[in-house]
This record gives structure tokens, C-alpha cells and sequence, in this order.
């Protein structure tokens, strides 16, 4: 074996062994982010508590809050697409409850459908408090007087309808909206790619792998037809 067979070896190994470490390490990653998924999945499923007094991002996430109350008559929507469906709105209404006024996401009407009013009278909402991160780089600029909006702004919406900047995602009416469907909170929308890198970083070893033995394989041959 000489000089460059053994670096292509050395090589090789290296790289095997460093594309099986990372490999293993997303392996490590898929086990931590299924268990934060089961929690998050847990948390969301809990029974419901009354709406807490100061909630905060970090603290209330996903928490099963329970409200009674009114909806006011004015309906934000915000332009979303649903697999199968096809484009639409969420519907964001401000909610009377216990004195103060929060934001509520009633749920999905198709793009063409008309908006219907919100729920008259006394209403009981179970659902969920979030704050959405829907904006990203490429993000439109909320057309507020067009009352089109792409991404659930809070703050803006908040200011816009005189609430609280705190929304509640409905999972349940007392008084199911006819024409609306609920979006209830949950995990589909949190990334979890570890398993596909995973594969891809033990692909690429296998690769590496091969492609070093078909390299040392061709060398040891050029050699023995140059010394024939």
C-alpha cells in the first residue's frame, strides 16, 4: 500500500466517521424534538383554566384557557391556505369577557364564501392562547384598509380592534358558527426535519464510503497493470 492509498484511506475513514457523527447526532435531535412535540401536544390538550390576568409569550403558550362572553361585530381576515381546501381567511373578532376585550381566531371561511357575522348573545369559547409567528422575509404588508391581513400581527390587530394584544384560538363553541372551521391549535406547523438529515447524513457516509474503496480499488489496479 503506498503513499497515496493510505491518505485516500485516512480520508475516507475521516469522513465516514464524520458524516456517521452527525448522522447520529440529528438522531439525538429527532429523539429531544419528538419529546418537546409530546409535551406541547400534552400542554395543548389540557383541561382549560379561566383566561389568566397578565399573560405572557413565553409562560402561556399554548395554554386551554376558557372564556364567556360576547363577540363584537367586526371581523379581521387573514389570508391563509389549507391543504385539500384551497385559500381562505381566518377570522379574527374581538370577544367581550369578564370586563376586558381580547382577540379570538374563530376559524377558516373559504375565499369566496361570504363572512358571516359572528355568533350572537352569550358565547362560551374553549381554546387556546398563541401568539403566532406567522411573518417571515417575504411577508406582504397587511393591507388594513382592504382588511386583508397575512400574518396575525397582534399588536396591530389588537390596536386595530381596541383589545387586549391576547388571542384565544377557538377548539370549541358553546354555539358552533355555521360556515366557519375551527383552526385549533397544534403541531403540525413546529419543523421537524431530524429524521429526514438524519438519513441524509448516513446516505453521504455510505457514499463517502464507497466512493473511498472504489478510488483505492482503481489505484491498486492502475499499479498492477503499470507494473506488468
Amino acid at each position: 500500500m503506498n503513499g497515496r492509498t493510505i491518505i485516500a484511506l485516512v480520508f475516507g475513514i475521516i469522513g465516514v466517521a464524520v458524516l456517521v457523527w452527525l448522522g447520529a447526532w440529528q438522531v439525538e435531535r429527532l429523539a429531544w424534538k419528538n419529546s418537546i412535540l409530546a409535551q406541547i401536544k400534552e400542554r395543548i390538550a389540557d383541561a382549560p383554566v379561566p383566561l389568566p390576568e397578565n399573560p405572557e409569550p413565553e409562560r402561556d403558550k399554548y395554554l386551554p384557557v376558557q372564556i364567556d362572553g360576547t363577540f363584537g361585530d367586526e371581523a379581521l381576515r387573514v389570508l391563509v391556505s389549507r391543504k385539500l381546501v384551497g385559500a381562505g381567511y381566518r377570522l379574527i373578532s374581538p370577544f367581550e369577557t369578564g370586563g376586558r376585550r381580547v382577540l379570538v381566531d374563530r376559524g377558516f371561511v373559504g375565499v369566496n364564501d361570504p363572512v358571516p357575522a359572528p355568533r350572537g348573545g352569550n358565547v362560551t369559547v374553549t381554546g387556546n392562547l398563541h401568539w403566532p409567528d406567522d411573518r417571515g422575509s417575504a411577508t406582504p404588508e397587511n393591507d388594513t384598509g382592504g382588511n386583508i391581513w397575512y400574518a396575525r400581527d397582534i399588536d396591530a390587530m389588537a390596536r386595530q380592534l381596541g383589545t387586549d394584544p391576547v388571542l384565544v384560538i377557538v377548539r370549541k363553541l358553546s354555539q358552533p358558527e355555521q360556515g366557519v372551521t375551527p383552526l385549533p391549535v397544534d403541531t403540525a406547523a413546529i419543523p421537524n426535519d431530524h429524521l429526514q438529515y438524519a438519513i441524509t447524513w448516513f446516505a453521504l457516509a455510505v457514499v463517502w464510503a464507497v466512493m473511498t474503496g472504489y478510488f483505492i480499488l482503481r489505484a491498486q489496479a492502475a499499479r498492477k497493470g503499470a507494473g506488468r
